[in-house]
């Protein structure tokens, strides 16, 4: 037994790129289910679409986007004594960030995406989808990505590129000057 009390049986599962869990865990069974999600803090178990966020820096997501406390520590103890909210700014999501993000997320804890039923709930096809991204092109060329119609899943060699399959669909990543975390 582990100090946890389970018996170590050798069938540990492989959560998501960077996660392991015993079968009868919770996140093993939403792995199994298709129900894993992801967030900035990792995998989860969690279905709930609010995330609050306490303390210095710390970012929360509610349906409607994106919000950051002041970083400064300073900062942050003024507002909070004041009785105000420490929230620093804030990004609201489109419509558009949502169906990307749903397929990035699908990527990251499935490793494959149908892109059909998703972009036919956003109001999208999943061929312009599919044309949107320049990268993803080189990546089913260079066979880190298997497509079929509207269904990409990435081979188990190729599972540790995941976030730049991920990428391929971040509309936001040419833009950006700072990544918090690279692929590769």
């Amino acid at each position: 037994m582990n100090r946890l009390g389970h018996a170590f049986t050798g069938e540990i599962q492989a959560i998501g790129f960077d996660h392991f869990a015993l079968p009868d865990d919770a996140m093993a069974q939403a792995h199994m289910a298709g129900m894993l999600r992801r967030n900035f803090q990792g995998y989860t178990t969690d279905q709930s679409s609010v995330l609050l966020g306490f303390g210095a820096s710390a970012i929360g997501r509610l349906p409607q986007g994106f919000v950051q406390n002041e970083v400064a520590i300073p900062a942050y103890l003024k507002a909070v004594a004041q009785g105000r909210v420490a929230t620093a700014r804030g990004y609201q999501l489109t419509d558009d960030d949502r169906l990307r993000a749903e397929i990035i997320e699908r990527i990251m804890c499935d490793f494959a995406v149908d892109l059909d039923p998703i972009c036919a709930r956003h109001g999208w096809m999943a061929d312009e989808m599919l044309q949107s991204s320049p990268r993803l092109r080189d990546l089913v060329s260079d066979g880190i990505v298997e497509l079929e119609g509207s269904s990409l899943a990435i081979p188990p060699d190729s599972r540790f590129l995941v976030r730049s399959v991920a990428a391929a669909f971040d509309a936001h990543l040419d833009r950006s000057q700072r990544l918090h975390s690279r692929a590769v």
